[in-house]
């Protein structure tokens, strides 16, 4: 099948209005030439930002967008702050550009303080930076990005994309031994929280595209907060309250490879709508459902929630008319934050996606969690899907209706028949199950892989129900098993998930549709 058939129209996308697709020439909602690179861990990704920004110069362009972001999180060690990182780009001349989520307080375990700060000591230093409140009530910015464009270098141009934002908690590598600078979590994750994620490199003329998704955003003549104290405290403050001229984007960076790169977004529906997405966007679910169409084999995810029955339906509608495909799913063994009933409330909601997709495909869905060799559980961001080696998505959208409707996201899905995907879906296979080098050959038949998983899940689980008693079986994976709730609190709990943990933004009519 050719990308047309896995890859939105235009129309397929359902927003008119944005500018991303004109950009392109023949006519389609996709860019080609591009080279993609998985940067698995936050380790990996930070050592690329450090690297390109390092060598940025006057003259040169960087944007990045962040849910949060800490001033002090270290790239690569002392000295390499992200504010210090990016500071010093600004005062050597680079343009820096940033949109930073305002965040809600922080006494409800967010992040105002530190994303304010950010901003503060980058706007001291030169970079324009501003904190983006223009979203749903209760919704976020949600999106993670970060560009670099050189108006004399384009083949040095790139663009960063996934689930990682520059903050405390992500720089973990693949021992998962995690990050030094811990975030605040949950205790079942330990004193140093290991975390799994991932964030795409990107080269080529896909660069543009993500490029023109941040100009949407800055260029939105929405004010930034309809808050009138905190209108007034920037004010005084010295932050900008309205988003200054950029230069003109440059021409596309030259093909750099072979993959095909489709940009999937969300934007909520709004009273006071995006000026590039004045009905919303959400060909994030979009894209998914197409592509589920088309599964035949096996379906591997990676996600923070895999909540909401309503988004896994198209999943269990794929199972259902396929008996030969298969589903695996990587999520987190237990919710990241403290809180009884915020956590059953989140458990609840898997619990029901998940018995949907069992129903649907019974013993040929499998969920794992993962664990590092000292037995502490490893917390999963990443945001990522592969369907039949074929089309692969990484970004910041999670599997729940938060994410398909009312928060801000991008993702990344790259159609490349027996390269990327596979690659992607190969190297998460060989970390999970403790492969060494290049030891993936059996891996490759989706069937193999599949029963690979299930038998490294079995063994860990035996040797820790058998009293951890001889050699440590190999691999992190261990059968993911949803905690019982007491029928006294699953009342208040549920209605916690709706109203808060995952709101559905559709408009009544969609709901009613069952569609986005």
């Amino acid at each position: 099948m050719g990308v047309a058939e896995w890859f939105l129209s235009r129309a397929e996308r359902g927003n008119p209005h944005t500018h991303v697709d004109d950009r392109h020439r023949d006519g389609s909602a996709w860019s080609v030439g591009n080279r993609v690179r998985a940067l698995i861990h936050g380790d990996a990704y930070f050592a690329e930002v450090l690297r390109v920004v390092e060598a940025t110069r006057a003259g040169d362009l960087v944007m990045f967008t962040d849910w949060r972001g800490d001033a002090d999180e270290r790239l690569a060690g002392p000295g390499t702050e992200v504010a210090r990182v990016l500071a010093a780009a600004a005062r050597r001349g680079v343009l820096v550009k940033g949109l930073i989520w305002r965040s809600h307080s922080d006494r409800l375990h967010f992040s105002a303080a530190a994303n304010r700060r950010l901003a503060d000591e980058l706007r001291a230093a030169g970079g324009d930076v501003l904190l983006d409140m223009r979203v749903r009530p209760g919704g976020s910015h949600h999106q993670k990005l970060l560009v670099v464009r050189h108006p004399e270098r384009p083949e040095r141009d790139v663009a960063f994309v996934g689930g990682i934002d520059l903050s405390h908690g992500r720089n973990d590598g693949r021992a998962h031994r995690g990050d030094p600078q811990r975030p605040p979590m949950a205790e079942a994750y330990g004193p140093r929280p290991p975390w799994h994620d991932i964030q795409l490199e990107i080269r080529g003329p896909a660069v543009g595209d993500v490029e023109a998704t941040f100009r949407e955003r800055w260029n939105d003549p929405t004010p930034l907060t309809h808050n009138p104290v905190r209108y007034l405290r920037d004010k005084l403050g010295g932050l900008p309250t309205a988003a200054d001229r950029m230069p003109p984007q440059l021409p596309d960076p030259p093909p750099a490879g072979v993959h095909t790169v489709q940009l999937l977004r969300t934007y909520p529906y709004r009273r006071r709508g995006y000026a590039f997405a004045p009905d919303g966007e959400r060909s994030v679910a979009r894209g998914y459902i197409k592509a589920l169409r088309r599964a035949r084999e096996l379906i591997y995810i990676e996600d923070q929630y895999l909540w909401s029955a309503e988004v896994v339906r198209p999943f269990a509608d794929a199972l259902r008319a396929n008996p030969r495909l298969h589903l695996i799913a990587v999520v987190p063994r237990f919710p990241d934050q403290p809180g009884r009933l915020t956590a059953l409330a989140q458990c609840l909601g898997r619990t029901d996606a998940l018995e949907l997709l069992r129903e649907a495909g019974g013993d040929r869905v499998a969920v794992y969690g993962l664990e590092n060799e000292a037995g502490t559980p490893i917390y999963v961001h990443a945001k990522a899907c592969v369907i039949d080696d074929t089309w692969a998505t990484v970004g910041s959208d999670n599997f729940n209706l938060r994410s398909w409707t009312w928060d801000t996201e991008l993702t990344c899905a790259v159609h490349d028949e027996g390269g990327f995907p596979l690659d992607l879906r190969l190297e998460a296979a060989r970390e999970h199950l403790g492969r060494v080098g290049d030891d993936d050959g059996d891996l490759r038949d989706p069937q193999v892989a599949f029963m690979a998983f299930a038998k490294a899940a079995q063994e860990l689980d035996d040797w820790h129900e058998g009293g951890c008693k001889g050699p440590r079986p190999a691999g992190r994976l261990r059968a993911y098993r949803p905690p019982t709730v007491d029928r006294w609190r699953s009342l208040p709990a549920r209605i916690l998930y709706r109203l808060v943990c995952d709101p559905d933004g559709r408009p009544a009519a969609l709901r009613r549709a069952h569609a986005f």
